[in-house]
C-alpha cells in the first residue's frame, strides 16, 4: 500500500523522495516533520557536517491547502555543502564501508559510490517517516526511540514508554538515564582520544498497536520481518532483536513466552512482552519493541589498511569527514523506520482513499474483535 523511493547524494543538490500510498486528508505539519529532522543531526559525537546544514523540508506535491490529496507526495531537503564537484575522487576504500564492492560492482569510482551509500540519506528517510508518524497519529499510535548502548556502556533498566518520552529529554546522547549517559560520554570521548570509532544499540517502541497488522500467510506479510528488514536497510546497523531478542536462547519456554488474557472492557491482552508485540508475523496488541545495533563507524582517523585500487599496493585507507558516534541519530532515523513499516501495515489493512474511508475501516475491526 505505502512506497517510497529516495534520490540524491550525500554532497548534492538535494535530497528528494516521493511517498506514495498515502489516503487523502490528512493534515501536513512542517514544524513535526523539520523537528525530526533537527533530532537527527544533533547527539555527542557528531561530525562537522552537521555544523554546516540545517536540514529543513518543502514539500513539492501531493498536498493542497496542507492536506494530503491522495497523490504522491514529493518532499525535498537542499543541501548546503554543495561540493560533488569539488570533492576529490579516492583510490583507497576504507574497510567497512561500501567502497570496494560497490567500486567493483558498478565498475565505477568509489566517490560514485560513497556519495549515495552516505548516511546522509537517512535525512530524507526521517522526513519520510514523519509524514507517517502524522499518519499513525490521526489513530492514537505513537513511536518513541532511545539509546540503550554506546560501546560497553549500558543501560539495562526496564522503563515505560511515558518514561521514555519524559527521561530522554535534554540527553546528548538520547539516553533515559544520567548516570549512564555520562558512561556513554566517556565511551565517545575515549574513542575521540584514540582516533577511533563507537558504535551502540538503540530501541524503538511503538504504542496503540491493534492486534492484527501483518500476517502469518506470506513471508514478505510477516511485521516483525518487514520491520527488521528495513531497519537492516539503514547505514551500519547490523542486528535487529524483537523483545527477549537473543536472551530467548538461554530462557526456558514457561519463561519466554506471554501468557494470554481476557477482560470485558480491554479484550484480549499479556501482562508481559517477552515477544516484543509481534508472534506469528502479526502485532499482538501490546507495544512493539525492538533493538537495532550499529556497527562503529567505517570512516576513522585511525587509519586501516587498505589497497590502492590504481597500483594494487598496501596503503592506509582514505579518510572523510565523519562521526565519532550515530548512535543518537541512529535512533531517529529507526523510529522514522518502524513508523513507515507500520503505516504500511496498517494501511495494508485498513486503507482507504480517504482519512474517512480509513477511520471507518478501521473502527469496524475494533469492534468485530471486541
Amino acid at each position: 500500500m505505502l512506497q517510497f523511493l529516495t534520490c540524491g547524494e550525500s554532497h548534492g543538490k538535494y535530497l528528494t523522495a516521493i511517498l506514495e500510498g498515502l489516503p487523502s486528508g490528512l493534515e501536513m505539519d512542517l514544524d513535526v516533520i523539520n523537528h525530526e529532522l533537527s533530532k537527527r543531526q544533533k547527539g555527542y559525537g557528531r561530525g562537522g557536517r552537521q555544523k554546516i546544514e540545517n536540514d529543513q523540508i518543502e514539500i513539492t506535491g501531493g498536498v493542497y491547502k496542507g492536506k494530503t490529496t491522495g497523490a504522491p507526495i514529493g518532499l525535498l531537503i537542499a543541501n548546503k555543502d554543495v561540493t560533488i564537484d569539488q570533492v576529490p575522487q579516492l583510490f583507497r576504500p576504507r574497510p567497512g564501508h561500501a567502497d570496494l564492492a560497490g567500486a567493483l560492482k558498478y565498475n565505477e569510482g568509489i566517490r560514485e559510490i560513497l556519495e549515495r551509500a552516505s548516511a546522509r540519506e537517512t535525512a530524507i528517510r526521517v522526513a519520510v517517516g514523519a509524514v507517517t508518524e502524522l499518519f499513525l497519529r490521526q489513530f492514537k499510535i505513537e513511536m518513541v526511540g532511545h539509546v540503550v548502548q554506546i560501546g560497553k556502556a549500558r543501560f539495562e533498566e526496564e522503563v515505560t514508554f511515558d518514561q521514555i518520552l519524559k527521561r530522554r529529554e535534554g540527553s546528548e546522547v538520547n539516553c533515559v538515564s544520567r548516570e549512564v549517559e555520562k558512561m556513554m560520554l566517556a565511551e565517545i570521548q575515549k574513542a575521540m582520544k584514540n582516533k577511533d570509532t563507537v558504535g551502540g544499540t538503540y530501541e524503538i517502541r511503538a504504542r496503540g498497536i491493534p492486534i492484527g497488522l501483518g500476517s502469518h500467510v506470506h513471508y514478505k506479510r510477516k511485521l516483525d520481518g518487514r520491520i527488521a528488514q528495513a531497519l537492516m536497510s539503514m547505514q551500519s546497523v547490523k542486528a535487529v532483536e524483537f523483545g527477549l531478542g537473543v536472551l530467548e536462547a538461554e530462557t526456558p519456554g514457561s519463561r519466554a513466552h506471554d501468557e494470554i488474557f481476557y477482560d470485558p472492557k480491554r479484550g484480549y491482552f499479556h501482562k508481559t512482552n517477552r515477544a516484543g508485540g509481534v508472534t506469528g508475523g502479526m502485532s499482538t496488541g501490546a507495544e512493539i519493541l525492538v533493538r537495532a545495533t550499529m556497527k562503529p563507524i567505517s570512516t576513522l582517523r585511525q587509519e586501516l589498511r587498505s589497497v590502492n585500487m590504481k597500483t594494487r599496493k598496501e596503503e592506509k585507507a582514505d579518510f572523510e569527514r565523519s562521526d565519532v558516534c550515530a548512535v543518537p541519530a541512529g535512533s531517529v532515523i529507526g523510529e522514522a523506520i518502524v513508523a513507515f513499516e507500520i503505516a504500511d501495515a496498517f494501511l495494508e489493512k485498513f486503507g482507504g482513499d480517504s482519512m474517512v474511508e480509513t477511520k471507518r475501516n478501521y473502527e469496524g475491526y475494533l469492534k468485530q474483535i471486541a
